[in-house]
Formats: structure tokens, C-alpha cells, sequence
């Protein structure tokens, strides 16, 4: 994982726009593979399953 100053705008809004249900289950380490990996862990997939397009 090459890691980013910054993450991008789109993933940045995306995270926000998730309902705080859900921000709030999120780990630090779900946090920062949505910001900034291709590949997600399972937990996070789980997590977010209902808001994935």
C-alpha cells in the first residue's frame, strides 16, 4: 500500500455521505483502507454492503 498525503475528494465525500450508523462501527484501520486502498478488508465489505454500487 502506497500511502497519500491526502485521500481523494470522491472517497472523502463518499465517507461522509454514510449514514452515522455506520461511521460509527467503522475501525481506524476501515477508515484508512476506504480512503485510500483498492482492496478493502472483509469486515469493511460487510459493513458497508447495503451502500456499495
Amino acid at each position: 500500500m502506497i500511502e497519500k498525503d491526502q485521500p481523494e475528494p470522491e472517497r472523502m465525500e463518499a465517507l461522509r455521505s454514510l449514514p452515522a450508523e455506520i461511521t460509527k462501527t467503522l475501525t481506524k484501520e476501515e477508515v484508512k483502507a476506504f480512503l485510500f486502498d483498492d482492496k478493502w478488508p472483509d469486515s469493511l465489505k460487510e459493513k458497508l454492503k447495503d451502500y456499495m454500487v
